[in-house]
């Protein structure tokens, strides 16, 4: 197996939490690979955003590191390593002015084809190219908001709960484009997801996070529908009550 674009080595995160301090990560060592998709399961405060943080040096780690490449994120400064390791926010966030314009800021040099390719990518209408992002939809802007993303050329994208805000018909529109895009781009993706059948719908391997610790990895039919875990069958339990 060729060598992990990302790796997470005993990584940790405590935080103060009135007067008392909590682990939101602990202890995670995991190895991701090139041109996958690992999508990342668990009950509410289980850590899976943290773990994102974490990975894009959004938030610092208490103990443990992060590699890029088997290098430390340390050794990165934080913008070089954000736009290898992008990510995605649960609710989008758009510049104002036109989708254009979001798309120049995330890179200056883009030219007109670049941007040709990136609007066809994302399924933006090119209509909508040179209007204001204020009148565009919450599925329309996560869409820009994935194309500036992907304006950067990352290599690795952490997409955190990405179709949270979004209806049905929306959502699975965004998950047939996120598969599409890491095989097109040859992407890494890391998907933090609430809903384990959007999980079983992306595919790829899934990681399952209990208290911050990671209790389970392996295909997302096994993971989900046939957990081998104590924390696995506890997860699984709680979903059919």
């Amino acid at each position: 197996m060729t060598e992990p674009v990302l790796e997470a080595v005993n990584l940790s995160r405590t935080v103060a939490d009135g007067d008392h301090a909590k682990t939101i990560v602990d202890n995670f060592s995991f190895k991701f690979h090139g041109e996958n998709i690992y999508t990342i399961i668990g009950p509410s405060g289980a850590g899976k955003s943290s773990l994102l943080r974490l990975l894009n040096r959004l938030d610092e780690p208490t103990s443990g590191e992060a590699l890029y490449h088997g290098k430390k994120h340390v050794e990165y400064t934080a913008c070089q390593l954000r736009r290898k390791v992008g990510y995605l926010f649960q609710t989008p966030f758009l510049f104002e002015g036109t989708v254009r314009d979001n798309l120049l800021y995330a890179s200056e040099d883009l030219t007109e084809s670049d941007i040709s390719r990136l609007i066809d990518e994302t399924r933006i209408d090119p209509d909508q190219l040179d209007r204001p992002v204020d009148n565009l939809s919450v599925g329309e802007k996560q869409r820009v908001a994935f194309a500036r993303l992907l304006a950067t050329r990352p290599e690795v994208i952490l997409l955190d709960e990405p179709t949270s805000a979004l209806d049905p018909a929306h959502t699975e529109s965004i998950e047939k484009l996120i598969k599409e895009v890491v095989a097109c781009e040859k992407l890494t993706a890391l998907v933090v997801t609430h809903n384990p059948e959007q999980a079983l719908r992306i595919g790829g391997e899934v990681l399952l996070l209990v208290n911050g610790r990671l209790e389970e990895s392996g295909s997302a039919e096994r993971v989900i529908v046939s957990p081998e875990s104590e924390a696995g069958k506890k997860y699984k339990a709680r979903l059919l009550k």
